[in-house]
């Protein structure tokens, strides 16, 4: 619910309670302009999907150095892996570039970061850290498994 000029993206170290990093990350170019407001699971929708989603394996593609994304909520991300959902660096996702036009780009759905800094962050949550991508107007609200467990 952040626009995206405003640092969203929090990797925290839960055994140390250590904040690692906070970066601002691009969305869905159809998931809104300023603040993301619409999220699929759809193939082609070009939509954020929000739920919780274990990093797997890195990868060297278009984007450079990127992330694969296992959406863990059926009907929710569970397509994210066929969506090619994946973390990436983009020039589109840099202070610079949320400066000149008041937001940060728009992926296709991905969680872009700025190139700068993506690399560290991806080295730092590959392999099986949990990613929770949420909005409180979401539908997410209401049918996550995840939120409220114990």
């Amino acid at each position: 619910s952040q626009p995206s000029s405003l640092r969203g993206l929090w990797v925290l170290d839960l055994k140390t309670g250590q904040v690692l990093f906070t970066e601002r990350v691009a969305h869905g170019k159809n998931t809104g302009n300023l603040e993301a407001r619409h999220f699929s699971n759809e193939e082609g929708s070009n939509q954020s999907s929000l739920g919780l989603f274990r990093t797997a394996e890195t990868y060297r593609g278009k984007h450079g150095y990127s992330l694969r994304l296992d959406g863990l909520e059926p009907g929710i991300n569970d397509a994210a892996r066929d969506r090619a959902i994946v973390m990436h660096g983009a020039d589109y996702a840099t202070g610079a570039f949320a400066r000149k036009h008041g937001r940060l780009g728009r992926s296709w759905g991905c969680p872009a970061l700025d190139p700068a800094i993506s690399a560290d962050v991806i080295d730092t949550i590959s392999g099986g850290t949990l990613l929770f991508a949420w909005h409180p107007a979401g539908e997410l609200v209401e049918e996550s498994g995840f939120l409220g467990c114990e």
